[in-house]
């Protein structure tokens, strides 16, 4: 039988050939693989199989080789008769240097996302969208493999490209899967560990080398690579998992160490290399457990290319940077800190994405994950591009992000940052720079639209976790429910409180009681959220001087502001946050690239520092009045807070029958004979002095235990009083 007779059989449609040769191909599996055919009046099977280079080609059908015919442009054919599809083979391919390549052929697989999949994607609503998308280990029918599929519906071709094929574009096309914009394929015998991308031509024939946008693990950078990940970890937190299920947050201790796992300790003898997240994890959660902290905050644990954004320009959104170790290296992490009884928080950055070019921008040629308009689509201060909160498929990829954190890594709240650049059009701009809302107004409606789903999705689908807004404006309703209409979150950071409180705490004492109203003004707003009191990393960066530094005076009276600044914060409403080397009064300022100072922790008096955070921590945990009703009202109450001249302010925390009594003085001059206004009449015991001598305070002695008189100040009936050391704060509470 001569080509001229098998060729229409043989070949296909000439349309899907053309496209092949020509690189356009958006069906590959119409022409390739194995098809039912008559031939010769016989039914039967072809089966084609594709390589530009090959010279030959042979077709291994169970113990059967049969020499498949060349059709030109590196396709080849070969028709089995009396054969049913679908059937199972392999192809070997022989070059013209004498190499030979034989694989599964990918083109023999029915799709590996169904049509509900595609409906949920399309609709936004997909809440396991990572399981779906990117690279998956898997078997169909009996062979082992890695399905591929992404989303890039403005492609023209879609190939996947890898270690496994050399690179090459044009071997391996994927199939568009109708109107959805998902690209799918599932390759034989490719393994976990192997590196890939996605090769996009667009539709003006431009060729774009991408990672892959859900990818659960990275190359180490400057490596840009996907890497296909199969997880194999055994979880050994079911206790606190089902504990975490049962609480409320808000009416628990909560105190935050924020960590950048980078630059938390190095190995100084191994080249100064990052710590692993297996070697890290027992060291730092002895660390925080001494402190007395609640949970660890990392800092964007998500995959950056560039380090020093210190992981804030998101390259690799479902993959944990590979920095510090795999995957699973990352879950151990986090089941060691439950294990140890420390939550885990990291992260997230909803609000931009870099430009880099092998990630999300223009990722199939158009801006598919940003706006088109500069105006809605860069951050002009930081140079990078917005998501399109309006498009239901980036949408479900930003909140599906946020579950996979929560629901693969265990992990128990987000901080998503940079809130308030997402709710404001003209976040940073200047008029003519940005484009309103349909209303004329300046808030972003799709972003504020999508932070309310993302928090009614995560409270729904992981309960136990919590979300966090850093937010710095009046925007109100942060925390209200989005039932309520308000954006959902658990709890917003405090700047407001933060900034006014380092501006006070840094000025001379002398100057003090000139502003006051810096600290006090903070309770006019103080319920309008649920807040928590943070000292981040961005106070101790870019000149800002480390948390040390800011105070006044010599290295005693710098101790003893931080003891009286720590009180002050773990016991006034709201929860509490501290970013690393606060602990022990790291002198420099952070810095990515390097260690902290651990070197200064073993001097006395920094040690003295962290005993008494760890007795702060101590007392804060035993007295549920600092915390369990802190978001209400009627948790906190002013005793004195106007007595400028001695610069000495004082309240009340309050848990139903549960009282505790703060007097905190801000000036280095002892008060004797000090008298406030207490609750209730008996006996006021001392439960804290941030001027004990083992925490390096002065040897001012103070009245540990003290009883009410019936006289009557501060509107309160009884009275204590107190002798109140330098630059110090008590805690009182009434005898048991």
């Amino acid at each position: 039988m001569n080509l001229s007779e098998v060729d229409p059989v043989l070949g296909g449609d000439p349309a899907l050939v053309t496209l092949l040769a020509e690189d356009r191909m958006h069906e590959p599996h119409a022409l390739l693989g194995a098809h039912a055919a008559r031939l010769g009046g016989t039914d039967g099977v072809v089966v084609r199989g594709y390589h530009p280079d090959a010279v030959e080609a042979t077709l291994i059908f169970g113990n059967e080789l049969v020499s498949m015919k060349p059709l030109g442009n590196g396709l080849f054919a070969a028709f089995l008769p009396a054969v049913q599809a679908p059937i199972a083979y392999r192809l070997r391919f022989h070059f013209a240097d004498g190499q030979v390549w034989e694989r599964q052929d990918p083109y023999r697989f029915l799709p590996t996302i169904g049509p509900l999949d595609q409906y949920l994607f399309g609709e936004g609503t997909h809440g396991n969208l990572w399981r779906v998308l990117g690279a998956h280990v898997r078997v169909m029918d009996q062979v082992r493999g890695t399905a591929f599929s992404v989303w890039a519906p403005n492609a023209k071709r879609v190939s996947l490209v890898g270690d496994f094929n050399r690179w090459d574009g044009r071997l391996f096309p994927m199939r568009q899967l109708g109107s959805s914009g998902v690209w799918e394929l599932f390759v034989p015998d490719v393994e976990a560990g192997a590196l890939y991308k996605f090769e996009i031509k667009t539709q003006e024939g431009a060729l774009r080398l991408k990672t892959d946008p859900f990818a659960r693990e990275m190359e180490l950078p400057p490596a840009t690579a996907s890497r296909v990940n199969e997880s194999h970890y055994g979880w050994g937190d079911d206790a606190w998992m089902k504990a975490r299920a049962a609480r409320d947050i808000r009416r628990e201790p909560l105190s935050i160490y924020e960590v950048h796992l980078g630059s938390w300790a190095r190995v100084p003898e191994d080249g100064h290399r990052w710590l692993t997240y297996r070697e890290i994890a027992p060291r730092l959660v002895a660390h925080v457990q001494k402190l007395g902290f609640t949970h660890v905050e990392l800092m964007p644990i998500a995959e950056h290319a560039f380090y020093p954004s210190w992981g804030y320009q998101v390259t690799g959104y479902f993959a944990p940077t590979s920095r510090y170790g795999r995957p699973d290296d990352f879950r151990f992490f986090v089941d060691y800190c439950h294990q140890h009884g420390i939550g885990v928080i990291t992260d997230w950055v909803p609000a931009h994405f870099p430009k880099d070019d092998f990630s999300l921008r223009r990722f199939d040629g158009t801006a598919l994950f940003e706006h088109e308009d500069a105006r809605m689509g860069e951050h002009p201060d930081w140079g990078t591009l917005i998501f399109n909160y309006g498009r239901r498929e980036v949408r479900n990829f930003l909140i599906a992000n946020a579950l996979y954190w929560l629901q693969e890594f265990h992990l128990d709240g987000l901080r998503v940052d940079a809130v308030a650049s997402m709710l404001y059009l003209d976040y940073s701009r200047k008029d003519g720079e940005w484009l309103p809302n349909p209303y004329g107004g300046h808030e972003n409606l799709d972003a504020i639209e999508f932070l309310r789903e993302c928090n009614t999705v995560i409270h729904r689908e992981v309960p136990g976790a919590f979300t966090v807004a850093e937010e710095s404006t009046a925007w109100g309703g942060i925390t209200r429910p989005a039932s309520e209409g308000g954006l959902g979150f658990t709890f917003k950071w405090n700047m407001g409180w933060m900034h006014d409180t380092l501006a006070f705490f840094s000025k001379e004492p002398v100057h003090r009681k000139f502003h006051v109203d810096q600290l006090t003004f903070a309770m006019l707003y103080e319920h309008t959220e649920v807040f928590i009191n943070s000292i981040s990393h961005d106070e101790v960066v870019h000149g800002k001087a480390s948390l040390i530094d800011k105070l006044p005076g010599d290295l005693w009276q710098k101790l003893a502001n931080l003891r009286l600044l720590y009180t002050y914060q773990y016991t006034r409403p709201g929860k509490q946050l501290l970013f690393m080397g606060a602990e022990f009064g790291q002198h420099s300022e952070w810095n990515c690239d390097s260690s902290l100072d651990w070197h200064l922790s073993e001097e006395p008096q920094r040690r003295a520092l962290g005993e008494f955070l760890s007795e702060l921590s101590k007392v804060y945990r035993a007295t549920p009045a600092f915390w369990r009703a802190d978001a209400g009202p009627g948790s906190f109450e002013w005793i004195d807070c106007s007595d400028r001249d001695n610069t000495v302010l004082s309240f009340m925390r309050r848990d139903g029958n549960d009282v505790a009594v703060v007097i905190l003085n801000f000036t280095p001059v002892p008060r004797e004979n000090y008298r406030i206004g207490v609750p209730l009449p008996g006996r006021y015991v001392e439960r804290l002095s941030s001027d004990d001598l083992r925490f390096g305070g002065s040897e001012f002695e103070t009245l540990t235990v003290v009883e009410a008189d019936p006289i009557a100040i501060h509107g309160r009936d009884h009275s204590v009083k107190l002798k109140i050391p330098p630059l110090g704060a008590l805690i009182l509470s009434p005898s048991k």
